[in-house]
């Protein structure tokens, strides 16, 4: 064996020494900088990828329907130089449509006063604004749904004294809007992917999914039709028979689709 004492060996228990020293040094500092600072990140490459909807496609439906529910406006205008003597006669008047009518089977919540108004009339030509007479208008709304009612509810109406007859307006009920609605939804919605596809085949897209569904609110809804032929002050049922018919209602639905593309 060599010699123990010669330099090399000598310094030899130094180095170990100093490389133990070194290393727990470097130990506790990485401790000491995760405990205190924050954790050592493993990683710190990171990739996000996000894909948008950019493919829309619009559908639209059209259904044809006969209305079930109509609503007429109906009322009195009475002019008398006493105004307890206007309201009088036109109270009479209502009163009498009002029996009339619930004679007729409408029911009692189906009629509904819409307007009662009293007002002076003035005389402004001799310039002492006199009043001349008082004006009482009366009107009530009649909702039915036997249209088989319609054309005598006016008649009846106006032979007990109606002089007005402002508008008669067909309508879908409730429930049958729902309907109509429900079924115009999804030809529109069926429309609108059968739109996609093919514009995407053209352009040699690939749709992915849905992502998104906007109905077009200016458009749904159903076009209520207006009669303007209405038998209208014919006191007494004097004249022709009214004949009033409801035609059909067009309900129009549009919805656009949203697809991711691949």
């Amino acid at each position: 064996m060599g010699d123990m004492n010669t330099p090399a060996l000598k310094h030899l228990p130094t180095l170990f020494l100093q490389a133990a020293l070194v290393a727990t040094a470097t130990v506790l500092a990485v401790v000491l900088v995760t405990r205190f600072v924050s954790p050592i990140p493993l990683s710190i490459t990171q990739t996000t990828t996000e894909k948008s909807a950019a493919f829309s496609a619009s559908g639209t439906s059209s259904i044809s329907t006969i209305p079930d529910k109509v609503e007429i406006t109906m009322g009195v205008s009475r002019r008398e130089a006493d105004i307890q003597q206007a309201q009088t006669r036109a109270n009479e008047i209502i009163n009498k449509i009002n029996s009339d009518l619930q004679g007729l089977g409408v029911a009692k919540e189906d009629i509904k006063t819409q307007n009662y108004s009293i007002y002076p009339i003035y005389d402004f030509q001799s310039g002492s604004q006199r009043i001349t007479n008082y004006s009482v208008d009366v009107s009530l709304t009649v909702s039915l749904t036997d249209f088989e009612k319609l054309n005598t509810v006016v008649d009846m109406a106006t032979a007990a004294g109606a002089n007005q007859v402002s508008g008669i307006q067909f309508k879908l009920s409730e429930e049958k809007e729902r309907q109509i609605k429900e079924q115009a939804r999804a030809e529109a919605i069926e429309d609108a992917k059968a739109n996609a596809q093919e514009l995407a085949r053209l352009a040699g897209m690939k749709l992915g999914k849905v992502v998104n569904v906007i109905e077009d609110q200016g458009v749904g809804g159903p076009l209520p039709y207006l009669a303007a032929d209405a038998a209208m002050g014919r006191g007494g049922g004097a004249g022709a028979p009214t004949n009033i018919e409801p035609g059909s209602t067009s309900y129009d639905y549009t919805v656009t689709i949203s697809y991711e593309t691949l």
